[in-house]
């Protein structure tokens, strides 16, 4: 680009921050040229100064200074390819889909299918998007992220405007978490708030969360016991109030009762005998928080195979009570 330009903010680019919206139209162009840019008053928008993280509005006027030529013909962001799936995991993931509009994909990850790429990691959700356009001009986002080996309720937006306001909502608290978690033996007090800072520790056997009061960084969940398989094991229902990794994995073994099948923090404890599945015991069960569009979302999970055979195993039966929402 060797002239001023300028082009508008289009419908499903309202609320996207101005950094974002350079990024997807010219990912050649570097953050810091870009602030450069904003700094010097040669990107506005509506005749405007901006900031890289200025909100923007459908019909908004952007001033494109001279930018230099673009490394190909193309200034448009490639979308990537998606990586190859069986046609059973496409069925799988297809079949998983808990709600789906204009704006807005739902879909219950499976167990053991990790969110985004990582050491290690051959296949994930991520690389898959692609496969869940369903007619979409894009693949759907990641608006948040669950562990490898939890399942549930997973936020996709179809929009880059819903993205922006879906991750507003999670990042303010105006979104409501559920979980479900199967942990060994029974908590002292039935229900309470778990307050412990966590911080992350390096490794080569991976990331790993520990207590840290001192520089660790704030992490609150709230739990209820739903309900008990004798002493030997508990159903709580968790609900997260800050986003820490792994956060509630650590603070149900800080409580001393680690959920069921996690050996990464509750090492050979974590292990119900009589044919249980090793596998991990945690379900995000439900979401609730405002849709893009207006309104509100609620959506909820159906537990997955392992989690269920145990629930019938134990004589857990799921009721009303079992998905109330903790706040």
């Amino acid at each position: 680009m060797s002239q001023v330009s300028t082009r508008t903010v289009s419908d499903g680019e309202a609320d996207l921050r101005l950094d974002r919206w350079f990024k997807r139209h010219y990912p050649w162009l570097g953050h810091a040229k870009l602030e450069k840019l904003l700094r010097t008053g040669q990107v506005r928008v509506d005749g405007g100064r901006a900031k890289a993280s200025t909100r923007l509005e459908a019909g908004q006027a952007i001033r494109i200074p001279p930018l230099g030529e673009p490394p190909k013909d193309d200034d448009k962001p490639r979308e990537p390819r998606p990586a190859k799936a069986s046609p059973e995991r496409i069925a799988e993931l297809e079949a998983a889909i808990l709600h789906r509009d204009d704006s807005v994909l739902v879909i219950n990850k499976p167990p053991g299918l990790a969110t985004q790429g990582g050491t290690g990691q051959s296949e994930h959700l991520d690389g898959l998007l692609g496969y869940l356009k369903f007619g979409a001009a894009e693949r759907p986002r990641l608006v948040h992220r669950l562990d490898k080996d939890t399942s549930g309720v997973l936020l996709l937006a179809r929009t880059a405007s819903a993205a922006a306001k879906l991750a507003n909502a999670l990042k303010t608290r105006e979104a409501h978490k559920l979980y479900w978690a199967l942990v060994m033996g029974v908590p002292e007090h039935r229900q309470g708030k778990i307050q412990l800072a966590l911080s992350k520790l390096p490794g080569a056997a991976g990331e790993r969360m520990v207590a840290d009061e001192d520089d660790g960084k704030n992490a609150v969940t709230l739990y209820r016991t739903v309900d008990t398989a004798g002493r030997r094991a508990a159903w709580l229902a968790m609900a997260p109030l800050t986003g820490r990794t792994h956060q509630l994995r650590v603070h149900a073994a800080a409580m001393g009762t680690p959920i069921v099948g996690d050996g990464k923090y509750g090492g050979a404890e974590a292990y119900l005998t009589g044919g249980v599945s090793r596998k991990l015991h945690l379900h995000a069960r439900a979401i609730r928080l405002p849709h893009p569009d207006g309104g509100f979302l609620q959506v909820r999970a159906p537990l997955p195979q392992h989690m269920q055979a145990t629930w019938d195993f134990l004589g857990l039966e799921i009721d009303k009570e079992a998905d109330e929402w903790l706040e």
